[in-house]
């Protein structure tokens, strides 16, 4: 039987289309793209049409990235443009 592929579940929170979120949906693109083709999902919730979503997850600044799974859970705030940063504190530095 083979492996199964980890699949990392990722939620970003993100303010309607300001210049940070677009950027922060920009890089995460770019790392699933390099880091995690084909394993990975990514949920997109826009805090200014569900307030209420960000409120029950405590998420009171934007853009935020929350690692669901794998756990532990991660929460990064900010464009995630410090690559390295962002892929050191989602566990994905080094060789996949």
């Amino acid at each position: 039987m083979p492996a199964r592929r980890t699949v990392y579940k990722f939620r970003l929170y993100v303010a309607d289309d300001a210049v940070n979120s677009a950027q922060a949906r920009s890089n995460l693109r770019s790392i699933c793209r390099d880091k995690l083709p084909g394993c990975h999902e990514v949920e997109v919730v826009d805090v200014f049409l569900h307030p209420e979503r960000a409120l029950a997850d405590g998420v009171f600044l934007t853009p935020t990235l929350v690692k669901l799974a794998p756990l532990p859970q991660q929460v990064i705030v900010g464009t995630l443009s410090q690559t390295e940063i962002v892929l050191q504190a989602l566990g994905l530095e080094g060789d996949m």
